[in-house]
């Protein structure tokens, strides 16, 4: 289990806090943060897959992760300076505005290649083939459903597993296929879809919380 820092601990406990119910998976949640921070502390790159609302919730995470959240991730001093040689005032601009990210990717996002492959082959291994092209042994699938049981999140599950990859699993109910496969799953303690997705909201504002306070906090300044 992951071991969190003072500041980390608060966060963490603000969570339970306010959403009473997830501290029945309280353990998975860290168990889920240490993988993704293992992940980014070995330069890997998180996945993220869903349909429907989770799909809504996989482009959201990315927008945690890959800007600042509640911190100003100001870049480090060597690449601020780079950029103001490379191109004087435009480079400065760049150096003041741009921040740091943590790599991560939301596979829905590519509709070229999402529509091409799904005429050409078949729609429900449309995440397994960004799997099979974007992932490498280390970094993360995050396979959001709230059933569990989403066909093509089960068949990236494949891939990612297949790839050395290690899975992590966003669903409610009774967690279905993707609970059983997953290298971690967060069960939100729920059984009407709506009800789940209002828990996964908390859950992965946690994750890219604990991430941001680890890799962008003060002692890292």
């Amino acid at each position: 289990m992951a071991v969190l820092n003072e500041r980390q601990e608060k966060i963490f406990q603000e969570l339970t806090d306010r959403y009473p119910a997830l501290e029945a998976v309280r353990g998975d949640i860290l168990e889920a943060y240490r993988i993704l921070e293992e992940c980014y502390e070995r330069g890997g790159r998180l996945l993220i897959a869903g349909n429907g609302g989770s799909c809504a919730d996989a482009e959201h995470i990315v927008g945690e992760l890959m800007k600042g959240f509640v911190k100003r991730r100001e870049l480090k001093k060597e690449l601020q300076a780079r950029l103001i040689a490379e191109d004087g005032e435009n480079g400065a601009r760049l150096a003041e505005c741009l921040q740091e990210g943590l790599p991560a990717i939301a596979l829905n996002g590519h509709p070229g290649l999402s529509t091409a492959f799904a005429n050409d082959v078949d729609a429900d291994m449309v995440y397994a083939q960004q799997i099979c092209g974007y992932g490498e042994e280390g970094d993360v699938f995050l396979g959001i459903s709230t059933s569990g049981n989403a066909k093509n999140i089960d068949y990236a599950v494949t891939v990612a597993k297949a790839k050395g990859m290690k899975v992590i699993g966003l669903t409610g109910k009774d967690g279905g296929s993707l609970a059983k496969r997953a290298h971690v799953a967060v069960v939100a303690p729920e059984q009407e879809t709506f009800k789940i997705q209002e828990l996964h909201l908390p859950i992965y504002h946690g994750l890219c919380l604990l991430l941001e306070e680890k890799f962008f906090g003060e002692e890292q300044s």
